[in-house]
């Protein structure tokens, strides 16, 4: 059984805060055509405070480096900062020195369920729940074949890349991308970008 590690958890949120750095300007680019075009700065802007606090006050468990990125999330401004803070915060509750692929594949399914309740967004609404629920959904068939989770972080790196590119053709129903109707066919949701960002920064997931 390989379990998730402090040191890859730290690894993983500081590949995941560089790919923001390096594609701010094309996440900002979407949610200008489908929003009000500050999600990649938000974005960008909880990850530098998360980095912050990750080196500031050094976690001793994976769960607490996800409690780190919540926190910062919570305190950043825009629609989605709420919604990411709760998500991570779920996350969070992993607990251990190591996390098995079944411990991730639940808190991962927790945390989404809790945005889809606070959001009102389901699959094909044109949201982050796009990426976060095929993603989920691999984590625990994953988890149901092997306690190892660096295939179930793969699967879930697959699964979000594929649920962000289904987001291009549809109209959205949430959100502020709802506002512009059949202008948001063409353009991947910014939200599912990152969530797709975010598990293709995974340890052995590139």
């Amino acid at each position: 059984m390989t379990a998730l590690q402090l040191q890859p958890t730290r690894d993983w949120i500081r590949r995941f805060a560089a790919d923001v750095e390096a594609q701010v300007d094309v996440l900002t680019d979407l949610d200008r055509q489908v929003g009000d075009g500050d999600f990649g700065f938000n974005l960008r802007s909880a990850l530098r405070v998360a980095l912050a606090e990750l080196d500031a006050h050094p976690p001793n468990r994976p769960g607490e480096v996800f409690t780190r990125v919540s926190d910062a999330f919570l305190d950043t401004g825009g629609t989605s900062g709420p919604l990411l803070g709760l998500w991570f915060g779920r996350l969070a509750d992993v607990g251990g020195d190591g996390v098995s692929a079944g411990e991730l594949a639940a808190a991962c399914d927790t945390a989404t369920r809790a945005v889809r309740r606070l959001g009102k967004a389901e699959v094909g609404h044109k949201t982050m729940v796009d990426a976060m629920v095929p993603a989920a959904e691999a984590l625990l068939a994953a988890a149901a074949r092997s306690d190892d989770v660096l295939p179930a972080l793969a699967a879930a790196r697959d699964a979000a890349e594929q649920g962000a590119q289904s987001t291009r053709e549809m109209v959205a129903r949430r959100g502020r991308a709802s506002y512009v109707g059949e202008h948001a066919r063409g353009v991947v949701d910014p939200g599912a970008r990152a969530i797709a960002m975010f598990f293709a920064a995974a340890p052995n997931a590139r």
